[in-house]
């Protein structure tokens, strides 16, 4: 029915082109363009001239001329985007309906399923609450700030200009916020119900299957989708429809600064998100792992591993609401952007945009809205008929069930985009080039990092080989993986910027983001299904089902890491447009005559700046996920040796037994008497992890905010601009390795566990398998933290660049350095207070109080029990230092931590 009424509407367009002209968007030509069909008018228009259409004769102008007096601008421009969200949300009204169909595990008799699902969403609960409780405060402070600098600065309408950029920066944080906290809330219903489906019903003989799963996992996933673009759109269209309530149609300039506030907003939530998210399951994630995997060689989510339900809820705050924050950011950033540079652009002569400055507006918002369409649409096409064979797949063949979904939106949306840009807004097939050019650039680095990130592919295979010499081969093919993998990306990325800037300038570059973004509602929610899968496999095992469901739940959450992977590549892309289209909006405000040659000693400087901070945020970043990764370690190996239950059994002692009876009789099979079961305390390391994740989220996020502040107002605009630009290129990079070695890592270990190498009874392939959980716990942070949260930093910097612009507007060099003193005196007194007063940016080893036997009370329960050999199982000295040397000096800063903790 939506195809057939999609297909009617272009074709009502082909046959009769005037008609959107009179009725729809008359306000979008000037007389002269129109000159031709005015005498079709019933009553013409006698107050102007045939070339002649300005403010004042507009005033004049009959009520029954069309041509004078249609709609307001901005209602006709908000009014399809906001049709469109009013779609997004009404579609997730269905998925609510769809998802809520589906059985719970109580109904198909896994109770316990429900009961863990439970768990894991007050975990991510409670650290979401603490989050935005430090966040709320962030975001009062800050919309002050900007408040009365606007105020002190602005020389008319002060109050209502500063007025309306604080409020729009917290109306942009709170919908940035929403859009993460909704994608968590529906992500951790859906784990438990897709674990029921790949289950089946067996007391009614239903058996379950990899296509149930998948479409439970899908349509949770299209949830956080439909959600980020839902209220992305609406709430940008929103914010433009009331500052142009405020401003007046035609002061457009003021309305796009304005509507800057916005974008800052939403990135700032988003860094703070991603940051703090990221650092959350990644300590979680590297405890579980080199404790449970490594040390104790149990499976990753075994449910007497105290890490596993952190390490689950981290999954949901770190690549559900971090992801839907970033992505947010970029969806509004993108929009914003282009309407920026429509504005400044317009007013060029001889520019392909001059005096159609509304068109090229209209279409920053006209495309999200057909994308919505277009996403919603393409979900009714993913579907597989393949079986689920564990880790024994091939992911292509997985991938095309949702690729597929993916290219009809995008076929769909290509339609609709013509007509957009071409047969509405009349901007000519340049433009419409842009946008396509924009889409295929975002598909081209999507399969070029599932070709990097797959293991069907040479470059994780070659991983996995390094592991037969040990874990330090691994994490050095690794690296060479994701350097090399940067240089595919990078040249689709430099043919789509200056393909793009030949077509239609600064503004072709923009639209040609907002193009790759458009279709965001499907592809994130491919993005968001694998954390959902991630899930259902951890409550699977946690629930001690059996080796077929296994097997489901591990076809979906190979295909989930794959999606991961091509996810951050997408999202590394637009981020990089968009932050480029925010750079040259934010040159066209501050208008500086002399321009900017890269041999200028203050440009240049600028430069090395900037490529510098990407390096000096990742490296926070990581050793915030060390720090906090070796509180997990020690508190999971006190429990293994000192949680008992009422028998006097340890936790280590009941995991020999498990491991004894899984070699005897094979995995899961045994399942000790529930008095000679131990439950380990996984409350405790939620609150680890809360703890440290919040803490260590403060400085990357407030520095990347002072950054460009204290270098445009410092030095001046010449520096900033340099800055910008030398963090975009040195961020794009490393983002791109980051992600894309993490990822290999990550697969290469899951190439081993489909190999079966784990369970081999060859040592040496057992020792392979070990190097490369080595390797993947290195790129945990890598993927997962670090790299994802640069593209924010990069859009943050210059989203608060465009924010500032008018209050840096024709000043020179070194021009009142004395306002750069505020934000380097707040730079100052946060490095102080953040080291030597919270010990947070120290050298200093986080458990040595521990180590020595000084630990806190709420640290840990004696710092002598956390010794290395927590079960008592025999293990070698070479594989206990090889570990804690290589975890201990590329997450840690130097292995101390590791080494110091292995001493019995």
């Amino acid at each position: 029915m939506q195809i057939s009424l999609l297909i009617a509407a272009v074709a009502a367009v082909a046959a009769e082109p005037p008609w959107y002209q009179k009725t729809w968007y008359p306000y979008l030509f000037d007389c002269s363009d129109s000159a031709d069909w005015r005498d079709q008018y019933d009553s013409a228009c006698s107050a102007h001239s045939a070339n002649e259409c300005d403010v004042e004769t507009r005033s004049a102008c009959p009520q029954t001329c069309g041509l004078c007096t249609p709609s307001s601008p901005k209602m006709v421009i908000a009014t399809p985007p906001i049709m469109a969200a009013a779609v997004a949300f009404l579609f997730i009204a269905y998925l609510y309906v769809r998802i809520d169909a589906f059985p719970t595990g109580a109904e198909v008799g896994l109770a316990r399923v429900d009961e863990l699902s439970l768990k894991i969403k007050s975990g991510a609960r409670q650290f979401l609450e603490t989050e935005y409780a430090y966040l709320t405060i962030f975001v009062v402070g800050l919309a002050l700030t900007l408040f009365f600098l606007f105020y002190l600065t602005e020389d008319e309408n002060a109050y209502t200009i500063a007025l309306s950029v604080s409020l729009s920066f917290v109306t942009g944080a709170t919908l940035s916020a929403s859009a993460g906290w909704w994608g968590m809330m529906v992500a951790t219903d859906g784990n438990a119900k897709t674990t029921a489906a790949c289950a089946g019903d067996r007391a009614n003989g239903v058996p379950g299957s990899l296509n149930a799963g998948l479409n439970v996992a899908f349509s949770t996933g299209a949830v956080m989708g439909f959600a980020v673009v839902g209220l992305g759109l609406a709430g940008v269209s929103t914010a433009y429809v009331v500052l142009c309530s405020i401003y007046g149609d035609d002061d457009q300039a003021l309305v796009m600064q304005c509507l800057a506030g916005f974008g800052f907003g939403a990135s700032s939530i988003a860094l703070f998100a991603r940051v703090a998210g990221g650092i959350y399951t990644k300590a979680a994630d590297v405890g579980a792992d080199l404790v449970g995997k490594v040390e104790a060689g149990i499976d990753e989510d075994d449910p007497h591993n105290p890490a596993v339900i952190a390490d689950n809820v981290g999954d949901n705050v770190g690549d559900v609401a971090g992801m839907g924050a970033d992505l947010f950011e970029s969806y509004v950033g993108s929009i914003i952007a282009a309407a920026s540079l429509a504005v400044t652009q317009a007013q060029k002569e001889g520019d392909t945009l001059q005096g159609k400055s509304t068109q090229a507006i209209a279409l920053a918002f006209l495309l999200p809205a057909v994308g919505i369409v277009a996403s919603t649409i393409g979900f009714f096409a993913v579907n597989t008929s393949a079986q689920g064979k564990g880790w024994d797949v091939h992911l292509g063949t997985l991938m095309w069930a949702l690729e597929k979904g993916m290219y009809l939106a995008a076929a769909l949306f290509t339609a609709g985009a013509y007509v957009c840009v071409v047969q509405i807004c009349g901007l000519g097939t340049n433009i419409f080039a842009c946008v396509i050019i924009g889409l295929a650039a975002g598909m081209a680095i999507g399969k070029v990092t599932e070709y990097f990130t797959s293991f069907d592919f040479g470059p994780v295979m070659s991983i996995k080989d390094r592991g037969m010499t040990g874990p330090a081969t691994v994490v050095i093919q690794g690296l060479g993986v994701g350097m090399i993998s940067c240089v595919p990306p990078t040249l689709v990325l430099s043919v789509a910027i200056v393909s793009t800037s030949a077509l239609g300038g600064a503004y072709g570059v923009a639209i040609s983001a907002v193009g790759m973004l458009s279709t965001l509602g499907i592809t994130l929610a491919t993005d968001a299904y694998g954390p959902v899968a991630d899930n259902a496999g951890g409550l699977a095992e946690l629930s001690h089902l059996g080796k077929e469901v296994r097997d489901i739940t591990d076809s979906l959450d190979a295909l989930g890491n794959t999606t991961a992977a091509t996810g951050k590549g997408f999202a590394i892309g637009s981020a990089v447009l968009t932050a480029l289209s925010l750079l040259s909006a934010f040159k066209n405000k501050i208008n500086d005559p002399t321009g900017y040659d890269v041999g200028d000693p203050v440009v240049l400087s600028g430069v090395l700046t900037g490529a510098m901070l990407p390096y000096l945020f990742a490296a926070l970043t990581m050793i915030s996920v060390g720090k906090a990764a070796a509180e997990i370690i020690s508190e999971v190996r006190w429990q293994f040796k000192h949680i008992r239950n009422a028998k006097g059994i340890s936790l280590g002692e009941c995991i020999r037994v498990y491991t004894e009876k899984a070699e005897e009789f094979g995995e899961g099979v045994y399942r000790a008497a529930p008095e000679d079961e131990v439950e380990p305390d996984s409350d405790k390391c939620v609150a680890i992890s809360t703890r440290s994740s919040v803490r260590e989220m403060i400085a990357p996020g407030a520095y990347a905010v002072l950054a460009p502040l204290m270098g445009g107002f410092l030095v001046g605009p010449r520096f900033l601009m340099g800055l910008l630009a030398g963090a975009i290129t040195s961020g794009c990079m490393l983002a791109i390795m980051m992600a894309n070695a993490g990822g290999a890592w990550d697969n290469s270990k899951k190439l081993c566990e489909k190999l079966g190498l784990k369970k081999s009874k060859d040592p040496a392939k057992k020792e392979q398998q070990k190097a490369c959980v080595v390797g993947d716990t290195v790129g945990d942070p890598f993927k997962d933290t670090s790299g994802p949260a640069l593209n924010i930093l990069i859009k943050l910097m210059s989203m608060v660049s465009l924010t500032v612009a008018p209050l840096l507007k024709d000043h020179k060099d070194y021009d009142h350095w004395e306002y750069g003193l505020i934000p380097t005196a707040i730079f100052v007194v946060l490095t102080l207070i953040l080291g030597p007063m919270m010990n947070i940016l120290t050298w200093d080893d986080p458990l040595a109080n521990m180590v020595s036997g000084d630990a806190p009370e709420d640290m840990g329960k004696g710092s002598s029990s956390r010794s290395y050999e927590p079960l008592g199982l025999p293990t070698t000295g070479n594989r206990r230092n090889t570990v804690c040397k290589v975890i201990g000096r590329l997450l840690g800063g130097g292995g101390g931590v590791h080494q110091n903790l292995v001493t019995p």
